[in-house]
């Protein structure tokens, strides 16, 4: 007979076996998914590479073995300025899953020999082919032949551009994925407009320098770089200098880029690839991959967007997911004869932001059928606006900004204008959704060799308006009439009710424009042609095991979910507290550390303190992380781990305690036809502080404008520009000043006055905390040094103090004439010299009291003795302690 249970006791089997479930269903998901173990290897490898094959560089590598072989390889290529540290997380990953994988440093990086020929055929492509020798060679490595391994090339950027390059070079290699990377280096880094010539691109001026600055800065040791070039290649360094004092393409420096890129080869490859590319990339956008599809003609091709980029990381978390999967799939097929791929077309489109940390959330698309290309059909959405006359500012300044590198996420941001140098073309208010993916396109009409920039926003009903992709397309208008224009590949959804703006400027910060003042007129002769791919959300291709996990993770997260609103909260209370011992200390820094997306840790634990009245210099060679702990310290970017505290407030971003700071952290930009005056007072209104706070007339005191401030900013020296930033951030009278480089450009006299200005403002309890690389100046300025080498702090304290003793002494005396034989004549001194009522002294081994004694003896009054040491002395001195 069966037994009723009680209804409780009913409800408590039920839950058990719930549970049981749910733990039997985790079980299986971890059985399938666990990943193989697998050991690693550092090793150096030597290849012969150049173009003769005959010159030896040594690589810095990794391989990672899995415990099943022989299996199939992976060759995992890194980024510009990375190392194979920086893919260190996804070789483990695709370890785990039994392949074995070699990652390395490409020349001219880390510690690899070599100098970097950016991808060259006959470096760094040679380079890898060697190591596709290599792998040919290991027992663990699955062969098809002699010397012949199983083999893929993945990478992302510059490494994903060395997979092409590998796999047009080598037909060895059986499958290739290249991900954010570039069609045509030339043309990624001056776009061209239409029917202009390749000469006539625009110039990415910021993220040319942001490259470059890689290779110049902290790509390799100190020992294997070349002033002014660090470790690039002769050739790519002089085309770099030409290109960016002139903001043009030479023929040459074309043909330089296109040597570097798979464009002219794309023909040869016969490795299947898939092609992932980002909608979040001002430097690689969706344009470069689909050059490289339309040029792949031997070999399957994929293409996948999602909403990362060299402006977006990873893009979602769900983004990240789906291209590690594509990712595995696509090798598994193609090395192990897995099931194929889906013949599908995959991109993502933002559907909104985490609001407490701004990270993506994205929907994902599949379109059956392949790759549709960037101007699918759409719908032609009409434009209107009168023929508008705007003017291009000379040198490009002041500029509106789209992106910049290194500024985050591009997906959208908010209008950043100059009055009078865009015009606006904007549609009706939608009466449907409009839906976006692809490039669109648009005609105009505008003056023979201007050059513009073309923006889309989207404008909601109270009129804010947000620029869709992060992107503009610059074009230079080529002949008379109606020009094209082509807008970067997006993927977006414009909301009914909404409108449609089409915006035309003559200055963009993130490109090199014309340096000489113009007048334009610009008017639109078309509708905005408008794309669209429709596509079907996308399930999770790991079907049902995806709904276990998820039901597993949605108990563990009920579990867990009151902890973590409670550590939320007490999280945000403490935020919001004030840290009482501090309150009244200017700046605390305590345990700073920034890690990005990539591995890459550009400050490491860093610690100091900057107290009233004090000039702090903030000292380090190239890479050493002084202008991450600024923009940390602004509240610009987030540190990963540490805190800053102003006041005794923790520093985010937008708090209320950044107000009594005042900053300049990048290049002044100022309205040239505007007096100084006129320039502050704008920018103080702009901060919508009453304008009797602005304490005008005594930042005019200290900086020292005189007369000048009534003169229009065109008429500025570049110190008088310099003078009048450091004047703008000093508005408010801000309690803490925070400075980047001001001496940077000026002549001694022009520094002098800068330091009679900084010594001036910290009076009042006030302080400044400086960035320079001029040490000498550091040291007749600040009263105290803080010295950072690769992100790490190596000293901090008094100016005296990090100075200490020395061998050199400054003597001075009573009698010069009679002094100076007797101490050339003196055992254990190196050498002698004249010095402002003295000698300065270099002591071997005789103490300096028997050196006051001879000369007391000899009847030479001796007036002092102290040390003469340099500040540049002790900080080289530093910096080679922390290489020891």
């Amino acid at each position: 007979m069966l037994r009723v249970l009680p209804r409780r006791r009913r409800d408590q089997v039920v839950a058990a076996v719930v549970v049981l479930l749910l733990a039997a269903g985790l079980g299986v998901w971890f059985a399938v998914r666990a990943p193989a173990g697998y050991r690693v290897e550092n090793r150096v490898i030597t290849v012969r590479t150049g173009p003769h094959r005959d010159r030896p560089v040594p690589l810095d590598t990794t391989l990672y073995v899995p415990d099943t072989t022989p299996a199939p390889a992976v060759l995992l290529a890194h980024g510009f300025g990375g190392t194979k540290a920086s893919v260190a997380s996804d070789a483990k990953d695709l370890a785990g899953r039994g392949y074995v994988v070699l990652t390395w440093t490409a020349e001219g990086f880390g510690r690899s020999g070599g100098q970097i020929h950016l991808n060259s055929p006959d470096w760094e492509v040679t380079d890898a082919s060697r190591l596709v020798d290599w792998l040919g060679h290991r027992p663990e490595v699955r062969r098809d032949g002699a010397d012949d391994p199983r083999v893929a090339a993945v990478g992302g950027s510059y490494g994903g551009a060395l997979a092409l390059l590998l796999a047009a070079q080598d037909r060895r290699v059986d499958a290739i994925v290249p991900q954010i990377t570039w069609n045509d280096l030339g043309r990624a880094l001056f776009p061209e407009s239409s029917g202009a010539p390749a000469t006539d691109g625009v110039l990415k001026r910021a993220w040319l320098g942001a490259l470059f600055a890689d290779g110049l800065g902290g790509s390799g040791t100190a020992a294997r770089a070349v002033p002014g070039c660090g470790r690039f290649a002769a050739d790519v360094c002089a085309m770099y200098r030409q290109v960016a004092a002139s903001g043009r393409a030479t023929p040459a420096a074309l043909a330089l880029l296109r040597r570097s890129s798979p464009a002219p080869v794309l023909s040869r490859i016969h490795a299947p690839t898939l092609l992932v590319q980002g909608l979040a990339d001002t430097l690689f956008p969706l344009s470069e991959a689909d050059a490289n599809a339309r040029g792949i003609t031997h070999a399957p091709v994929q293409v996948a967007w999602f909403s990362g980029g060299h402006d977006g990381g990873t893009g979602s978390a769900a983004d990240h997911d789906r291209v590690r999967f594509l990712t595995a799939q696509w090798l598994d097929h193609y090395l192990r004869g897995g099931a194929a791929p889906a013949d599908a077309f995959t991109y993502s489109r933002i559907i909104g932001y985490d609001r407490y940390d701004a990270t993506v959330r994205t929907t994902a698309f599949s379109v059956r059928g392949g790759y549709p290309g960037l101007t699918a059909a759409g719908t032609t959405v009409p434009l209107s606006g009168p023929p508008q006359r705007i003017a291009n500012p000379p040198d490009g300044t002041p500029a509106a900004v789209s992106t910049l590198p290194g500024a985050g996420f591009a997906g959208v941001s908010p209008a950043t204008e100059v009055p009078g140098q865009a015009a606006g073309f904007q549609s009706g208010t939608l009466d449907r959704p409009v839906d976006l993916s692809g490039a669109p396109r648009v005609r105009v009409t505008a003056p023979v060799g201007a050059v513009l920039f073309a923006k889309l926003y989207d404008v909601g009903p109270d009129g804010r308006q947000t620029l869709v992709g992060g992107q503009a397309a610059p074009f230079r208008v080529a002949r008379a009439g109606p020009t094209t224009v082509t807008l970067p590949g997006m993927v977006y959804r414009f909301q009914s009710g909404h409108r449609i703006r089409l915006v035309v400027d003559t200055a963009d910060q993130a490109y090199a424009g014309p340096r000489e003042p113009a007048t334009y007129t610009v008017a639109v002769v078309s509708g905005l042609t408008v794309p669209a791919v429709a596509g079907t959300p996308l399930t999770d291709p790991a079907g049902i095991w995806y709904w276990v996990l998820l039901v597993a993770t949605v108990v563990v997260v009920l579990a867990v979910v009151a902890a973590l609103l409670t550590a939320r909260v007490r999280r945000r209370r403490r935020q919001r507290a004030v840290v009482a011992e501090h309150a009244d200390t200017p700046l605390v820094v305590a345990g700073l550390r920034k890690t990005y997306k990539d591995g890459f840790v550009a400050v490491r634990g860093t610690d100091f303190t900057v107290h009233r009245g004090q000039v702090v210099g903030l000292l380090g060679p190239n890479g050493a992380g002084k202008t991450t702990s600024l923009r940390m310290l602004l509240g610009l970017i987030r540190p990963t781990a540490g805190e800053i505290l102003v006041f005794g407030h923790r520093v985010t971003a937008g708090a209320p305690v950044l107000s009594r700071i005042g900053s300049l952290v990048e290049g002044p930009g100022f309205l040239p036809h505007l007096t100084g005056l006129d320039n502050l007072r704008l920018y103080w209104r702009a901060t919508g502080r009453p304008a009797d706070t602005a304490g005008l007339d005594e930042v005019l005191d200290i900086a020292d404008l005189g007369d000048a401030v009534h003169r229009p900013v065109r008429t500025y020296s570049h110190g008088m520009k310099q003078r009048l930033a450091i004047a703008q951030a000093m508005l408010g009278l801000p309690e803490l000043l925070v400075l980047d480089e001001p001496t940077d450009g000026l002549d001694p006299p022009q520094i002098a006055e800068m330091r009679r200005v900084l010594q001036r403002y910290a009076t009042d309890g006030r302080s400044v905390l400086v960035s320079s690389h001029l040490l000498a100046e550091v040291e007749q300025t600040c009263t105290h040094v803080v010295v950072m080498r690769r992100g790490e702090l190596v000293a901090s304290g008094p100016v005296a103090d990090i100075i200490g003793d020395s061998p050199s002494v400054l003597v001075s005396v009573s009698d010069v004439d009679t002094a100076e034989p007797l101490l050339r004549k003196l055992s254990g001194i190196s050498s002698v010299a004249r010095a402002d009522g003295g000698f300065v002294v270099e002591l071997a081994d005789l103490p300096r009291r028997d050196l006051v004694s001879a000369l007391v003896s000899a009847g030479v009054g001796v007036d002092r003795v102290v040390p003469r040491r340099r500040l540049e002395d002790a900080f080289l001195a530093l910096l080679e302690r922390g290489e020891s």
